[in-house]
């Protein structure tokens, strides 16, 4: 199963609002639950997001994320919040709460002050800007490796991360390198950074790791539909509720994976912890003959079964329901429309009234939906 790069996985995050550890500034239908054995590798992980100007929501979000489990959350206006599953843990350590709370301050403090003086510096005066960091640590806790990250992205694009072998900051872009050559002098701030990553993010990980063991050991398998929004579109083989979010979609013919007309999207995540991804098969390069040819195939990491979705268009889901009741509808309009032209012409209630009853009769459309 292809790993997505950590680039990329911060830039898919915007969606993500997220806190920071590092900051020294001032089978279709219901999921079903499994067990998975194999995961050896866990994650800590905080993002931030600050978009000063932003209507509807705070200026400041941030989460923070055990194996793609959110454990705490704040933003500017509400505060510290800890996931109820974790509530226990912190109440344990209530010094650890309080600087959870201060950090979510001053990361907002200091991602502000960062975007004005980028939008200065860039001479952008309009418009909305955002600023990411997404920083923590990984480990494997079968070869005891460990790893830190510390990055920050502008505007949906990487702007500057922390190489912790060299204690300097790697400037992708020009416009990063007068911000890298400011905070390579802050030597303080770079030893605090390299000692909270090297050593206090894996000593929390572990420790939540084996408190949360139970549920971050769990696997959940989604719900799997087919779906299009039109008889010219697309059909998307789309997959929600699953977790972790290692997991991979893709469609079939005759049992081998084809690319060919296919539109893989992201998988993204849900309100409950969950995810979500979906992948797209264009219609045009299947002929009718060939439906039966096709299915979808939804993997999930370290479980042993497949979920396979066939090609069927009794089970297509459209935005009027199934594509089966579409063309009852459509054919009940036709003969509503032909009967009240008929009726018009020749001036008779009577006659629209005794018709219509036969027609929606249960023995003329059993099929039509209640909803």
């Amino acid at each position: 199963m292809k790993n997505r790069s950590r680039s990329g996985r911060f830039l898919l995050s915007l969606s993500c609002h997220l806190q920071s550890l590092c900051c020294t500034h001032g089978v279709e239908g219901k999921p079903q639950l499994l067990l998975l054995v194999f995961l050896l590798s866990h994650s800590l992980t905080f993002f931030c997001t600050e978009s000063p100007g932003a209507q509807g929501i705070p200026e400041f979000v941030s989460v923070g994320l055990v194996d793609e489990v959110q454990i705490v959350d704040c933003n500017n206006i509400r505060g510290l919040e800890v996931h109820k599953d974790w509530i226990k843990f912190f109440k344990d350590d209530p010094q650890h709460v309080e600087w959870y709370a201060s950090q979510c301050l001053n990361n907002h403090h200091f991602f502000k002050a960062n975007i004005e003086s980028l939008r200065q510096r860039l001479n952008q005066t309009e418009g909305v800007h955002i600023m990411q960091r997404m920083c923590g640590c990984e480990w494997d806790d079968e070869t005891g490796e460990l790893n830190g990250f510390n990055q920050f992205g502008y505007d949906a694009e990487d702007f500057i991360a922390l190489d912790l072998q060299t204690l300097t900051w790697i400037a992708p872009k020009p416009q990063a390198l007068i911000t890298k050559l400011s905070w390579d002098t802050e030597k303080a701030r770079l030893e605090a950074n390299k000692y909270i990553l090297g050593h206090e993010c894996p000593k929390y990980l572990k420790k939540y790791v084996q408190y949360g063991k139970n549920l971050l050991e769990s696997a959940v398998l989604p719900s799997v539909s087919l779906l299009q929004k039109s008889p010219s579109s697309p059909i998307s083989c789309h997959a929600t509720g699953f977790y972790p979010h290692r997991a991979v979609m893709f469609w079939r013919k005759d049992g081998e994976e084809i690319h060919e007309g296919v539109d893989h999207g992201e998988i993204l995540p849900n309100n409950d912890g969950t995810f979500q991804m979906s992948v797209d098969l264009k219609l045009s390069s299947v002929t009718p003959a060939d439906w039966e040819r096709y299915d979808c195939v939804f993997q999930l990491s370290d479980v042993s079964s497949d979920i396979i979705t066939k090609l069927d268009k009794a089970v297509i889901r459209t935005n009027m329901g199934k594509t089966g009741s579409c063309r009852v509808w459509k054919l009940l309009f036709e003969i509503f429309f032909v009967i009240s032209v008929a009726c018009y012409c020749v001036s008779s209630a009577c006659c629209c009234i005794v018709v219509l009853v036969l027609v929606c009769s249960p023995a003329v459309c059993p099929v039509l939906p209640l909803n």
